[in-house]
């Protein structure tokens, strides 16, 4: 079969076409996404909701190209969203027009968004008791299903503490002390269900463990709830990912509490399912090779910064490891605006294009115009080995927001 990428570049008589006559064409900065690759990730999702009965849900915060929210839609149950713009997102593509389901659970909802967020959505998920105490009336009223996210305070994050919400001091999720307040009897009593999001591109280990958390600390409240959501951060397409493992998990917890499990991943439906190109625009040496390339680290694939991540580089290995080692930097004045260092057989030059792996998650989401970088073009890899170009940007894209 070869890699990921050699699928992307095969030719309609199985030979793999040279990298240059695939990518010539094509704008850079663009974000490639392998619609083949997205089904192969749906393909392992629809097995695990047909073996456990479980419902998958789109975690729009990760990947929201919704140009093939209705492939998507062919295969997992709907979208959850972190807001009305995310939530209403969802309901136009996946939700009106396929049937499918609206999720949406915010730290904190604005008074003049809610109607909109009980008009458009089937479960609201509330992040504190007083959220619910002022909100919870109208969203029954509407017929929703209404659900708090607790917080197990059951840490499984190493090295990334702002991807940790079971953190001392976490906004996110409400704890057992404020479950166990007297206060929030008659609150607790409204429920529809529990929700927790603690995982960030974990294996199941770590949800075993944190379902273990959840049970010991919530575990009296369980048997009154219809529904069960596993949050999302399960890394289930990743090779070597332990489904079965999964799998046992949601069945044990369908069976003792008699509940719908959700799963709401974002990575896991475009992981290692899209491609960044970039243009080499020069070279130059300051004690060490240097690239300048048409993209930008800080604006288009922020996560190499805030993680910090080093995306995998079609033909490029780590420093040194080749015979030419480059530090691949942006186009902003930004003195950080540094991708990484990667080294090459050939020396890079001006031209040159380079193709950066594992690029559809966080990136189109979390992108933005900084010093006026313009955004990446939007391409689409079909199953018929055509690119269609989704959406291309310019200056008014930049001054709009301004």
């Amino acid at each position: 079969m070869g890699s990921p990428l050699e699928r992307m570049f095969q030719s309609g008589d199985g030979g793999i076409m040279d990298f240059r006559e695939m990518t010539a064409s094509l704008p850079t900065p663009c974000y490639v996404v392998d619609e083949s690759l997205i089904i192969r990730n749906l393909e392992i999702l629809k097995n695990v909701m047909s073996n456990t009965g479980c419902r998958i849900l789109l975690a729009q915060k990760a990947f929201s190209m919704y140009s093939i929210y209705p492939l998507i839609g062919e295969y997992l149950c709907g979208t959850t969203a972190s807001g009305l713009y995310e939530a209403k997102l969802g309901y136009e593509e996946m939700g009106e027009k396929l049937g499918r389901e609206t999720h949406v659970f915010s730290p904190a909802y604005k008074e003049s968004e809610f109607d909109e967020i009980v008009k458009i959505c089937d479960h609201i998920v509330f992040n504190s008791f007083s959220q619910l105490r002022k909100y919870a009336d109208r969203a029954k009223a509407a017929g929703k299903s209404i659900g708090i996210r607790i917080n197990p305070e059951c840490s499984t994050q190493e090295g990334h503490a702002i991807y940790d919400p079971c953190a001392l001091g976490s906004r996110l999720g409400t704890t057992k002390e404020n479950f166990s307040n007297p206060e929030n009897k008659e609150l607790i009593k409204m429920l529809d269900g529990i929700h927790f999001h603690t995982l960030c591109e974990q294996d199941s280990d770590d949800l075993v463990k944190t379902v273990e958390a959840l049970e010991e600390k919530f575990g009296k409240w369980l048997p009154d709830m219809k529904w069960i959501n596993f949050g999302g951060g399960h890394h289930i397409t990743k090779p070597g990912y332990d489904i079965e493992r999964l799998e046992k998990c949601i069945t044990d917890i369908k069976k003792k509490y008699d509940v719908t499990v959700y799963l709401e991943p974002g990575e896991a439906i475009a992981l290692n399912a899209g491609f960044f190109i970039t243009t080499v625009l020069e070279t130059l040496k300051n004690g060490i090779d240097i690239a300048i390339l048409d993209c930008s680290a800080a604006c288009h694939m922020p996560d190499v910064l805030e993680m910090p991540y080093r995306p995998p580089l079609k033909g490029a290995g780590e420093p040194n490891e080749k015979k030419y080692t480059y530090r691949l930097g942006g186009m902003t004045c930004l003195a950080g605006d540094i991708i990484g260092e990667y080294s090459f057989d050939e020396p890079l030059k001006e031209g040159d294009r380079l193709v950066f792996e594992d690029m559809a998650i966080y990136s189109m989401v979390k992108n933005n115009t900084f010093n006026g970088m313009q955004l990446p073009s939007i391409i689409l890899k079909k199953i018929n080995g055509d690119c269609e170009v989704v959406r291309e940007f310019g200056y008014e894209d930049f001054k709009m927001r301004l």
